[in-house]
Formats: structure tokens, sequence, C-alpha cells
């Protein structure tokens, strides 16, 4: 990377410093320890291990503010037990900036996650004040205590035992004084609880008519318990459940889940999450109910794009349908799914009929799409640049092998030798990380590239892009930064 606004050792230590910070991002959205197509888990965890202490380390400040952006799950629970586990490295001052970003981040988090936190914590015996604290405070928060008792028993009973927490009105929806103890830690010990959700668990053990009034996930262990038959226990209990569970449920069919799950509007969910779903359908069924399908995903593009809808100007995609896009075991059709959610998105962020998307496959029906074949990226960069974009996204694992390293020469030559002025846009958003070289794969030096998991974050995505292109020094980059973490602890880690 190079820049015109740096100069000297300290410059280039500052450039240093920016390529190590977008490095540890890029693998934190789209790293998960997973196996990935070309990459065994094993791998991907010790990369990980590497990058999150060598961040931790080095670059404190921002191994923290990194909560504040659009990472997964599973490197946010990492960071945040790194930030606790190793309290000792930071000043007041740093503390009680990571502490507000924690407890955005946490909130943020599905509960099962955040306890299974708790209880890595307890094994690591990290228990100091402003741990316990931490703990206590999301506990707090949470609408039903009893809820949690239920559904997550293990997790709150080592958070309570872990924090030193009185079970007494925990939660802004507590059980009876008493009861939640005597739930937790003493079973038995009461013949009837005056909550709700509490009784139906205790009476679950030999009614079967309880079985009804608890959680899903809690109820399926009854449920076979009782000998209940599967498919009766599933229709019975779709009014409590989740979005999530009644497509999981509904995926439980041999032939696939032909016809939308009941109680579920399918334009009302988040678009990458619904772009898996679309792809979990077979081709006969995605054609049946292409108006459906089409319809919300348009709608879900729209609510993702926001205020960006219609300002990109003239769009062109390069969208990876080859076979690697089918993922893995862990991630089926990952690759996939966010190339097509961006596909949708793109239209809604592009201008009015002023969008082109060039599929691998060279399909042009994208409800449709499958993964397969080799991945020609060059020919298809050579097919979107001849539209003259304003912006030319290329969502892809960065694998040009049709032929090898095609991709790259074109963007070399398009930028050296007929875009040098930059009038066309190009970004490079890889969803696969890539564990060898502890970063997502990248076609060009040239052209920014960032990694994404799910499509709804690809505007932000875009503009932090940026920074890896060399123009910009680190100083703007730890701007950019704190202002999204400034955003993030304000809103209270809400998108």
């Amino acid at each position: 990377m190079t820049t015109g606004t740096t100069t000297g050792a300290e410059g280039r230590a500052g450039l240093v410093a920016a390529e190590d910070v977008l490095l540890f991002v890029n693998a934190a959205i789209t790293a998960t320890g997973q196996r990935e197509f070309r990459t065994q888990a094993y791998r991907q965890r010790l990369s990980l291990d590497f990058l999150h202490a060598y961040v931790r380390v080095n670059y404190r400040r921002v191994y923290a503010t990194s909560l504040a952006l659009d990472i997964n799950d599973h490197n946010a629970a990492r960071i945040v037990r790194g930030l606790l586990e190793h309290a000792a490295d930071a000043s007041v001052e740093e503390r009680r900036a990571e502490g507000a970003l924690i407890a955005a981040r946490l909130a943020k988090l599905p509960p099962q996650r955040v306890y299974r936190l708790f209880r890595e914590l307890r094994a690591a015996r990290v228990n100091n004040r402003r741990t316990r604290a931490i703990m206590r405070d999301w506990l707090a928060a949470r609408p039903d205590a009893a809820h949690d008792a239920v559904k997550y028993r293990a997790g709150l009973k080592t958070a309570v035992r872990h924090a030193h927490l009185r079970l007494d009105g925990l939660g802004t929806g507590a059980a009876p004084d008493g009861e939640l103890g005597a739930f937790l830690f003493r079973p038995g010990s009461l013949p009837r609880y005056a909550h709700r959700l509490l009784d139906a668990w205790r009476r679950a053990h030999y009614e079967q008519g309880a079985v009804g009034e608890l959680p899903f996930t809690v109820a399926e262990g009854f449920a076979a318990r009782h000998g209940m038959k599967r498919e009766a226990f599933v229709e019975r209990m779709v009014p409590r459940m989740t979005r999530l569970e009644r497509l999981r449920t509904q995926g439980e069919r041999a032939d696939g889940p032909p016809d939308p799950p009941a109680g579920v509007d399918l334009t009302v969910m988040p678009l990458t999450r619904l772009a898996l779903y679309v792809l979990s359908l077979g081709r006969q069924a995605r054609a049946r109910r292409r108006e459906e399908l089409t319809g919300a995903l348009r709608a879900a593009a729209r609510r993702a794009a926001g205020p960006h809808a219609g300002s990109w100007g003239r769009v062109a995609a390069v969208l990876d349908d080859s076979y690697s896009s089918s993922g893995s075991g862990e991630k089926r059709r990952r690759p996939l799914a966010v190339a097509l959610a961006c596909h949708f998105l793109l239209e809604a962020l592009a201008a009015p009929g002023a969008y082109t998307p060039l599929w691998t496959t060279g399909t042009s029906d994208p409800l449709l799409v499958v993964p397969w074949g080799p991945t020609p990226l060059g020919t298809r960069v050579v097919d979107a640049l001849e539209h003259g974009p304003d912006r030319l996204v290329i969502v892809s694992d960065g694998w040009d092998n049709a032929p090898p390293g095609l991709a790259g020469e074109v963007l070399r030559v398009w930028r050296a030798r007929i875009d040098p002025d930059r009038r066309t846009a190009v970004v490079h958003v890889n969803p696969v990380y890539d564990a060898d070289g502890f970063d997502v794969r990248r076609l060009s030096a040239s052209v920014p590239t960032a990694g994404i998991r799910d499509a709804e974050d690809l505007p932000a995505l875009v503009e932090i892009a940026r920074f890896s292109e060399g123009r910009t020094g680190s100083a703007e980059l730890y701007a950019y930064l704190d202002r999204r973490a400034a955003r993030f602890t304000e809103t209270g880690g809400a998108r």
C-alpha cells in the first residue's frame, strides 16, 4: 500500500497499522472457526487465535472498537472475553470505554451466545468487579428471568453463581420472591410455582398438556419423553415458535419446504436470512412461488438500502455462483446466499433501470441460481466494465480460476491504463475467510476488498473498504472507527 498523504517512517508505520486493523476487521466479519469450502475448521481456529491475540496486544483500542462494527457474533463474543480476561492491560479510561461497548454488544447478541460466554468466563476464572457488573446489568435487562431459567437453565445458574447475584427481582418480568432460586438450585422443593412458565415445566414431567406451554426447544425434549408424534407436536407448537424455529421445522420434511411456513411473513425477514431460505427450496418450488419470493426479497432489499436507495447511479455487479459458493457442511450455501442477497440489494441501491447483474455461470434468472461450474471472474469483469458503470461490485470468494488470475490482471490494467482517474468505483466483497492468508482473498492490490457476512452491511462495508486502497492514513481510519463506536454506544447496539 502507498499513499501521497503520509511520508517517512511515521507514515509507513501508520499504513502498517491500518493494514493490520483492516486485516482483523475482515477476519472478524467473515471467520467463524467453522469449515469453509477450501479450509478446515482447525486451521480457521488457529488463524483466528493468532489474530485476536495480535490485535488485542498491539491495538487494544481498535480491538474494543471492533465491537461497534458489523462483525459476526462468534468474534464479538471472543473480543468481549479477551477484553475482560486481560482487563489489567487497560487504563481506567480504556476500561470505561470498553464497558460501554461491551454492554451495547451484549444487548445485540443472541441470549444463548451470551450465556455461553458467561460459562467460558467462569471456566477461565475471570471474576473481576467489572465482569460481575456487566453480567449483573445484562441479566437485569432480560425481559423475563423465568423464561431464561426454563430455556437457558444451565447458563443462568452459571451466571448467578459466578457474579454472586441475588435472584429476587432479577429481570424485568421476575417470578415471585424465592421461586426462581428454588427452581434453579432446589428443584422439587416447592409443590407448585406461582409463575405460569415455571409451573408448566414442573407439570410437563408427567402431563402432556403442559408441554405446549413451554418454549419450543424445551418442549421438544418433553415431547420425545412422552412419545408424542413429531408432526402433531410441531403443528401444535407453531403459535409458540420463533420465526427461525418455524423455518427450521418446515425444512425437516424429506421433500424440502415447498410451502411458506405457517405464521411466517417472509416480507419482514432479514435479507440474507431470506436468501438462505430461498436457496433451501428446490428449483421447482422456487419457480412456483416466484412472485412471492421475489417480492419478499425486494422488500427486504429496500429496507436494507434505507436512505441509500437509488443513490448509487449506474451499478454493475459480478456475482459468484460457481461450485465453491456451495460453502461447507457447517455453512451450507452461505456464499451463494450472500451473492443472491447482494443482487437484490444492489438493484435497490442503483438508479432505476441502471443495474446490470452478471453471474459467473451466465444465468439470467437469479431466483433459480445454484452453485455450479468454475469461476470465470475475469471474463465477467470485462463484460461489466463494458457497460461503463459508476460503480462495480464484485461478490466472490476470490478464487478466480478460469483462467487463474485474469480478473486481477484486468483490474490492474483498467486502473493503470484505462481509468486512472477512478471514474468507476470498484470494490470486491468476499464472504469467505482464507485462514492461510489471515484475511479474505483479494483479486487485485488496486481494488479495495472487504469481508462480508450479511448483505445488509454492504453500504457500510463499501465505506470501510476505501481505507484498504492506501490513499488515506491511519488517522482517518481511527477517526472513522471512533465515530462508529460513538454511534453504537449511543444507540445501545441497534443497527
